[in-house]
C-alpha cells in the first residue's frame, strides 16, 4: 500500500512542475521574442514481481509478468523554437528574424544570442539592445544619418537628407545544431552549451537561415488557450493523484482497525 502513496506523490510533484513551467508561459505572453518551454516527462523504474517470460512449472511461460511501476519524474523542460507572430512597429531599427537565427550581441565580455530585436543606438552611434549591448559584428550610424534601411538579407545602408549612402553594414545571423540545447539566461538571452552545438554563422536569407523584416518585432509564440487548456489537464492530474494519496491512506486506516 506505500508504494501507491509514493508513486502518487511523484505524478504531484510531476504536475507541479508541469505548472511552474505553463505559468512561466502565461507570465511571458506578452514578451518579444518569447520562446515557450514544455516540460517532458517519463516513468520511473518498475518492480519486476514476475518477469515476463519467466518460466512456469509446466515448462510454458508467463506472457506478460507483473511489473509495478514506481511513478514519474521530469525529464526535461525544453524550449520550443517556434516563430511567434510578427508586429509592425514602424521603428527602423526593429528587426524580426523570419525563420532560423539568432542575432549575436555582447554582455560585458560574453557572446550571447537573442532573438528580440528591439534595437536602438547608443551615445556613439552603434546599434545595441535594450540593455545596451552592442550587436554583432558592430555597426556604427553617423549622426547625419536620417534614414536607416535594412533589406532581407541583413544590408544596412544609413542614407542622409539627399539619399546618399554614409555608410553600410552587413547584419548577421547565427543558429545552432541544438537551438533546445542552449542555456537560457534570462532577458532573451541564450548562452552556447555543449548539447547546443557551436555557433555557425551565416547571412540572412542563406543556408537555411531566416530572412529579416524591417519595423517589425517577433512576437512570443505563446498559445494563451493552449497554455490554459495545459494547465486545466494538470490541475485534473494533480487532483487525482492527490485523491490517490487519500485513498491509500483510507485503506491503510480500515488494515490498521482490523489487525488492532
Amino acid at each position: 500500500m506505500m508504494r501507491s502513496l509514493w508513486t502518487a506523490a511523484t505524478g504531484m510533484e510531476a504536475q507541479q512542475m508541469n505548472m511552474d513551467v505553463v505559468a512561466h508561459n502565461l507570465a511571458n505572453a506578452n514578451t518579444t521574442a518569447f520562446k515557450r518551454s514544455r516540460a517532458n516527462f517519463e516513468d520511473l523504474m518498475y518492480q519486476n514481481i514476475i518477469p515476463p517470460g519467466a518460466e512456469t512449472g509446466a515448462n510454458g511461460q508467463i506472457p506478460a509478468g507483473i511489473q509495478i511501476g514506481m511513478g514519474v519524474k521530469t525529464a526535461s523542460v525544453e524550449k520550443i523554437f517556434t516563430q511567434g507572430n510578427f508586429t509592425e512597429t514602424g521603428n527602423q531599427l526593429d528587426l524580426a528574424i523570419e525563420g532560423k537565427g539568432f542575432f549575436r550581441v555582447v554582455r560585458g565580455t560574453e557572446e550571447v544570442y537573442t532573438r528580440a530585436g528591439a534595437f536602438k543606438l547608443d551615445s556613439e552611434g552603434y546599434i545595441v539592445d535594450a540593455e545596451g549591448n552592442r550587436l554583432q559584428p558592430e555597426i556604427s550610424i553617423p549622426r547625419d544619418a536620417v534614414t536607416v534601411n535594412i533589406d532581407s538579407q541583413g544590408t544596412l545602408n544609413a542614407l542622409d537628407a539627399n539619399g546618399n549612402v554614409l555608410t553600410s553594414g552587413t547584419i548577421t545571423l547565427y543558429d545552432f545544431p541544438n537551438p533546445a540545447g542552449l542555456l537560457s539566461l534570462g532577458k532573451n538571452y541564450f548562452a552556447p552549451t555543449e548539447a547546443s552545438g557551436d555557433a555557425v554563422e551565416g547571412q540572412p536569407g542563406t543556408e537555411g537561415f531566416g530572412t529579416l523584416l524591417q519595423g517589425f518585432l517577433e512576437s512570443a509564440n505563446i498559445n494563451v488557450v493552449e497554455e490554459m487548456v495545459n494547465m486545466i489537464a494538470g490541475q485534473r492530474a494533480y487532483e487525482a493523484n492527490s485523491k490517490v494519496i487519500r485513498t491509500a491512506d483510507e485503506m491503510l486506516r480500515i488494515a490498521n482497525s482490523v489487525v488492532s
